[in-house]
């Protein structure tokens, strides 16, 4: 929940891009007004998510590293300054990739898809549910994520209280 604060605290720069381009490498078919839910597109299973693994993978790679990066830069930020990476948790491989980029230690990469497996939406908030106790006042915590069509985005936050 974000309310104001005089303390320069909370939300401080987000970098979002999307492709459409990739939504045949990841998409879920039916849903929405495109093809709405019906008998058939249940039984068909059309409500599932698809992708094309190696596809996914590459673009994931370059492009949360990427906007993780660029949030870094435009924030005047180093390794040093991170206190964490919280990365949409689809593949370690992936989040390991992204925190090589950035020059974090692994250290400072908060991991939970060991617990969960890939959570889709909830990754992020799941991320800072199970390490909340972890997080200080002015912690600058940079979120990554990428999502179907493809959609991707870093959001560079300090953290706005002790636990």
């Amino acid at each position: 929940m974000f309310e104001p604060n005089n303390e320069g605290l909370g939300l401080q720069d987000e970098y979002l891009r999307t492709d459409g381009s990739g939504r045949e490498f990841l998409q879920v078919p039916a849903g929405g007004s495109v093809l709405p839910a019906s008998v058939e597109t249940v039984q068909n299973k059309l409500h599932f998510a698809r992708q094309d693994g190696q596809t996914v993978f590459k673009n994931a790679v370059f492009n949360m590293a990427d906007v993780s990066e660029k949030i870094m830069q435009r924030n005047n930020l180093t390794h040093d300054d991170v206190a964490w990476l919280a990365a949409h948790q689809a593949n370690k491989r992936i989040v390991e990739a992204t925190a090589r980029r950035m020059k974090l230690d692994a250290s400072k990469v908060l991991l939970n898809i060991e617990k969960y497996g890939n959570t889709t939406s909830a990754t992020l908030p799941l991320l800072l549910a199970d390490f909340e106790s972890q997080l200080n006042k002015g912690d600058n915590i940079i979120f990554a994520a990428f999502g179907g069509g493809f959609s991707w985005g870093a959001i560079y936050l300090k953290w706005a209280y002790n636990s």
